[in-house]
C-alpha cells in the first residue's frame, strides 16, 4: 500500500481495522487466555503447504471450514511489561494492508519504548507488498516483515538455503471485499461466480441476475502483494485471470474507475472498500441466495457519505461465516540474532492488551 494515501481514508481504514483486531482480542480473551508462547509452535517455522491497494488495512483468506485463520492471542498486559526487547533501530516493511498499524500503534509503541526504534523501508524498483517484504527479509534488508498472507513453501526453503528459518505470527484478522458501482443492481455474488467473472467465463451482469451490462473486472498486478496472491489461490484456484481483466496500478485508481464505470468490479481488503463513498460493497456467499454482508446493515447510500460510512461486519469475519478472510502476520527470521529478538518483540507488543486496546480506540 502506498504511503501517501489520503489522510481521511487512512483514519477510516484504521478505525475499521481497529474493530477487527480489537474484536479478535476480546474473542480470544473470552475463550482461551493463552499467552504468546502458544502462538509460536515449532510447526510455525516449517513448511505447512501453500496454505494490497494503496489505502491502509487488511487480513488471510480461507474457505469455510478450514483452519487457516487464528484469532489473535493476548500476551503481556502492556508495552512496559514486555521483556527481552532489544535496543536499536530496526528496519521493517511489507504488506500495504499494515499501513494503519504502522501509522498509529507503532508511533505509540516507540513513544512508550524509545529503545525500540522502527524504520519503514520502501522497496526499490518494485511495489510494496507481502511478497516484496519477505524477499527483502530474506536478503537481510529488513529485521522483520509484515505479511497479509501465509509464508509459502518456497520462502521457507529459501530461508533454509540461507542458513536460517522463518516463522509467522498471526496478530489480526481481515476480509476481502468485492466492490462495484453504487448504481449496479445485483443482490450479491458467489465465490464460483466471482471465479467465472475473473476467468472470463461470465462477461455480462445479466448472466448472474443483474442488468444487461458488460462486466469490467479490475485487479492490481499479480506482483502487488498478498491480496492478489490470496485471490488467485482461493478464488481462481490457481487459474489465470481472463483476457478481459484490466490491471490497475493501485486501489485508489481502481476505486475511481469503479465510480465512473457502472459495469466494473474490484476486490481489495475490506477496510479499503466498505467505508468508501463512491463504491458499493457486494454481499458474498458460497451459494446463490445465501449471501453474507461485508458491512453492517443498513447499507449507507452514497448521498449520506461521508457524514455516515458503512462499517465492517466484524462478527461475520471473526466467526468465519464470511467466505474470504485472512490473517495478518509478523514474519520473523529465526537466526538467533537481534533480528529475531526484534521480530518477536514487535509481535509481542501488538498482542499485548495495551496494543490491542490502542488499535481499538480512536487515537
Amino acid at each position: 500500500m502506498a504511503q501517501k494515501n489520503d489522510t481521511t481514508a487512512l483514519i477510516v481504514a484504521f478505525l475499521i481495522t481497529a474493530g477487527l483486531i480489537g474484536g479478535g482480542f476480546w474473542w480470544f480473551t473470552q475463550r482461551s487466555g493463552s499467552d504468546l508462547s502458544r502462538l509460536l509452535p515449532s510447526s510455525s517455522s516449517a513448511p505447512t503447504g501453500n496454505a494490497e491497494p494503496d489505502n491502509p488495512s487488511g487480513q488471510t483468506t480461507a474457505t469455510p471450514g478450514s483452519s487457516t485463520n487464528q484469532a489473535p492471542q493476548p500476551a503481556a498486559a502492556g508495552f512496559a511489561s514486555v521483556q527481552n526487547v532489544p535496543s536499536g533501530l530496526f528496519s521493517y516493511g511489507g504488506s500495504t494492508s499494515w499501513a494503519p498499524i504502522r501509522l498509529t500503534v507503532d508511533a505509540a509503541l516507540q513513544a512508550a519504548r524509545p529503545e525500540f526504534r522502527l524504520r519503514y523501508i520502501s522497496p526499490v524498483g518494485s511495489a510494496p507488498g507481502s511478497g516484496t517484504g519477505i524477499r527483502m527479509l530474506l536478503r537481510d534488508e529488513l529485521a522483520f516483515a509484515q505479511s497479509s498472507r501465509p509464508l509459502s513453501d518456497q520462502e521457507y526453503q529459501q530461508a533454509q538455503q540461507r542458513g536460517f528459518k522463518l516463522k509467522q505470527i498471526p496478530v489480526a484478522i481481515d476480509g476481502l471485499a468485492i466492490a462495484v458501482n453504487p448504481s449496479l443492481q445485483v443482490a450479491g455474488v458467489t465465490v464460483d461466480q466471482l471465479r467465472a467473472i475473473y476467468s472470463g467465463q461470465v462477461t455480462n451482469w445479466n448472466q448472474i441476475g443483474g442488468p444487461d451490462l458488460v462486466i469490467q473486472p479490475l485487479t492490481r498486478p499479480l506482483t502487488a502483494g498478498g491480496t492478489i496472491e490470496l485471490f488467485v489461490e482461493q478464488v481462481l484456484k490457481g487459474g489465470a485471470f481472463g483476457a478481459n481483466v484490466q490491471t490497475i496500478a493501485n486501489t485508489t485508481d481502481a476505486l475511481r474507475k469503479l465510480a465512473t464505470n457502472p459495469g466494473s468490479i474490484y476486490f481489495a481488503s475490506a477496510p479499503e472498500v466498505v467505508p468508501q463513498c463512491t463504491v458499493k460493497p457486494l454481499p458474498l456467499g458460497q451459494q446463490a441466495g445465501n449471501f453474507v454482508l461485508p458491512y453492517q446493515e443498513p447499507l449507507v447510500p452514497p448521498e449520506q457519505c461521508p457524514s455516515q460510512r458503512n462499517r465492517l461486519n466484524i462478527d461475520a469475519f471473526q466467526s468465519g461465516q464470511y467466505p474470504l478472510t485472512r490473517n495478518l502476520y509478523v514474519v520473523v527470521k529465526q537466526n538467533g540474532g537481534v533480528e529475531e529478538q526484534a521480530g518477536d518483540a514487535y509481535a509481542t507488543f501488538l498482542l499485548t492488551a495495551e496494543g490491542q486496546t490502542l488499535i481499538a480506540k480512536d487515537c
